[in-house]
C-alpha cells in the first residue's frame, strides 16, 4: 500500500493536534485517539476512505503482530493485567486495610502521606511503568484514608517516575540515554570520557527533570494545591476522592476485604515484585551480553536488558507469591473468582487507550512528525539559544507523539550534529536539554504511555491527571527555559542553574499565595479526616 510523505509539512502534525485538542475538549481519550487515528489515516492514504480502513485494520493488526509476535507490547498488556489481579489478591487479603492502620499511626497528616508517596517514586526507579503502576498499588490505600485526591496522587506519581528514570544510570532509561550518547560521541570522535560520565556530567543540566522532582517535593511536603488541583483536593476533603459522574476510574475493583490482614500482605508482594523485576532485568541483559560475548557488567546488563520480559516475569513471579500466601487462608472460592475477575477487568480502560495509543503513534511515525519538528530548528541559529530551542522542540514532539524514548532516538543525534558544527563545548547542555524536554513533553500529553499509566496506577480519571498536572509541568518548563536561555548565553552550568534555582523559588513563592488564597484546604485540618 502506497503511502505519502509528510516529512517536509506542517500536516504531519495535524494527526496529533486532532488527538490532543478533542481530548482536551471532550475528555473523552478513546474517542479522541480514534479521531487522531483516523485524520492520520486519510492523511497517509491520501483521503480514500477504503485504503483508510484498510490501514487502520492494519495499525490494530501490528499491535499485536508485525512480520511476528509484538511480545514487547503483548508483555506490557499482560503485565497490567497481573498487576490488577495483584492488586485485587492484595485487597482481599485485607493487606490494604492493614496497612492503612499501621500508617494511620505513624503517618499523621496529609503531608506524610503525600511525602511518603514521593520517596516511594524515588526509590523505584528500575522503570517508569512499574514505578507508575507500583507506587500506586502501596500509597493508594493510605492518601485516600487522608483524603488526597486520586488526581493529586497521579501527579505525585507521575511527577517521580519519568523525572527520577531519566536522571538514574542503572535504570532502563538510563541504559537507552548512555547507549545512545556513546554512539554520538563516537560519531563525533569525542573520546574525553565515557557515555556514563557523560551520562552523570548531564544530570545537573537536565533542568526540567531535577526541578520538577524538587516542586512534587515541595507540593507534597507544603500541600501546595494550585489550578484544577484545588478543586480536586477540596472534593477529597469532602470525601469524594475523584469525580464520581465519570464512573469507577481504572483499577478500582470494590471487593470483600479479610479483617485478618496484616501489613505484610500488602508490602511482601510489591516487595517480591520489584526484586524480581530488578533480577529479570539483570538476567535478560546479562544474556544479552553473553550472546554478544561481552564481559558482564551491572550497567551493561541494564543496558541491554529486555525491560517488557522482566516486567512481565517479575509480575508472574509476584503473583505466583500472592497467590501461595492466600491459599493457606480459608478463602470462599467465590471471592477468589471475583478478585481474579475484576482485577483484570479493572485494567482493561487501560488497556484499551495504551492499544489505541500505539495504533496513533505507529501513524505519526509514518507521518514522520518528529522529522518535521526537528527540522524547525536546523538553519542559521545562534548556539547560544539553541539548549531552549532544543527543549522547547523536544517538548513539542513529546507532547505530539506521546513517547519520550522516540524523542530521544530523534532529537539527540540531532543536538549532538548540531553541537558539532555550531560549538562542541556545548555538547552536554544540548543534549541534556533535549532529555529535558522530551520528559517535559511527555507529562504534558495525553496520548503518553507514561501519563495513562500514572492515572491507572492512581485510580484516577486520565483526563483529570492530565488536567491537574499541566500548571506544575508548565511552570516548571519556564523555570527550566530560563536555566537554559543563561546556560546558553554564558556557556556556565554554574549560571544556568543558579538562574534556574532563583525562578524556582520564586514560583515556589507564587504557588505558596495561590494555595493559601485557593481557600477551602487552607482551612481544612490537616490530619485524617475520621
Amino acid at each position: 500500500m502506497e503511502l505519502t510523505s509528510f516529512s517536509d509539512s506542517s500536516l504531519s502534525l495535524l494527526a496529533p493536534a486532532v488527538a490532543i485538542i478533542l481530548a482536551v475538549i471532550t475528555r473523552k481519550v478513546l474517542l479522541s485517539l480514534g479521531a487522531g487515528i483516523v485524520t492520520g489515516a486519510l492523511l497517509l492514504t491520501g483521503l480514500n476512505p477504503l485504503i483508510t480502513l484498510h490501514r487502520i485494520f492494519d495499525g490494530f493488526v501490528d499491535v499485536f503482530w508485525d512480520g511476528g509476535l509484538n511480545l514487547s507490547n503483548i508483555y506490557i498488556l499482560l503485565f497490567l493485567v497481573v498487576l490488577g489481579v495483584i492488586t485485587s489478591l492484595i485487597s482481599i487479603s485485607g493487606g490494604a486495610r492493614a496497612f492503612g492502620e499501621w500508617a494511620r499511626k505513624r503517618v499523621k497528616t496529609r503531608q506524610g502521606s503525600q511525602v511518603l508517596t514521593v520517596f516511594l517514586g524515588i526509590i523505584i526507579f528500575i522503570d517508569d511503568y512499574f514505578n507508575s503502576l507500583a507506587v500506586g498499588s502501596i500509597s493508594k490505600p493510605l492518601t485516600d484514608r487522608h483524603r488526597v485526591s486520586r488526581a493529586k496522587l497521579a501527579y505525585l506519581i507521575d511527577s517521580t517516575a519519568a523525572p527520577i528514570c531519566v536522571i538514574m544510570p542503572i535504570s532502563s532509561w538510563g541504559a537507552y540515554i548512555i547507549a545512545l550518547i556513546g554512539t554520538i560521541m563516537a560519531t563525533h570522535g569525542l573520546s574525553d570520557g565515557s557515555p556514563v560520565f557523560s551520562f552523570l556530567s548531564m544530570v545537573p543540566m537536565n533542568l526540567y527533570a531535577v526541578f520538577a522532582l524538587a516542586m512534587v517535593m515541595c507540593t507534597a511536603a507544603m500541600d501546595l494545591n494550585v489550578g484544577p488541583m484545588a478543586k480536586h483536593e477540596n472534593a477529597a476533603l469532602a470525601g469524594k476522592l475523584f469525580d464520581t459522574s465519570k464512573g469507577n476510574p481504572p483499577g478500582a475493583p470494590q471487593l470483600e476485604e479479610d479483617e485478618h490482614g496484616r501489613v505484610s500482605d500488602l508490602v511482601s508482594p510489591i516487595v517480591v515484585l520489584v526484586i524480581s523485576t530488578l533480577t529479570a532485568m539483570i538476567w535478560t541483559g546479562a544474556s544479552a551480553l553473553t550472546e554478544n560475548k561481552l564481559a558482564f557488567s551491572v550497567l551493561g546488563a541494564f543496558e541491554n536488558t529486555d525491560v517488557t520480559l522482566s516486567l512481565i516475569s517479575g509480575g508472574l513471579i509476584g503473583l505466583v507469591y500472592a497467590v501461595v500466601r492466600l491459599l493457606r487462608r480459608k478463602i470462599d472460592g467465590a471471592i477468589w473468582q471475583k478478585a481474579i475477575v475484576e482485577g483484570s477487568k479493572s485494567m482493561l480502560p487501560a488497556i484499551y487507550i495504551l492499544i489505541f495509543a500505539w495504533v496513533l503513534t505507529g501513524i505519526i511515525g509514518q507521518l514522520e512528525t518528529g522529522k518535521y519538528l526537528a527540522s524547525l530548528v536546523s538553519g542559521n541559529i545562534s548556539p547560544s539559544y539553541l539548549p531552549v530551542i532544543l527543549f522547547i522542540v523536544s517538548g513539542i514532539m513529546a507532547f505530539a507523539t506521546g513517547t519520550s524514548w522516540g524523542t530521544f532516538g530523534i532529537m539527540l543525534p540531532i543536538a549532538g550534529d548540531m553541537a558539532a558544527a555550531a560549538d562542541i563545548a556545548m555538547m552536554l547542555p544540548m543534549l541534556a536539554s533535549v532529555l529535558a524536554g522530551a520528559v517535559f513533553g511527555d507529562h504534558c500529553s495525553p496520548i503518553s504511555d507514561t501519563t495513562i499509566l500514572s492515572s491507572t496506577g492512581a485510580s484516577c480519571h486520565h483526563m483529570d491527571h492530565v488536567n491537574t498536572q499541566l500548571p506544575y509541568a508548565l511552570s516548571i518548563a519556564v523555570v527550566a527555559m530560563i536555566g537554559y536561555l543563561a546556560m546558553g548565553m554564558t556557556e556556565s552550568l554554574t549560571v544556568g542553574f543558579f538562574a534556574a534555582l532563583i525562578a524556582f523559588l520564586v514560583l515556589i513563592a507564587v504557588f505558596k499565595r495561590m494555595a493559601l488564597k485557593s481557600c477551602e484546604v487552607k482551612a481544612q485540618p490537616r490530619q485524617l479526616v475520621e
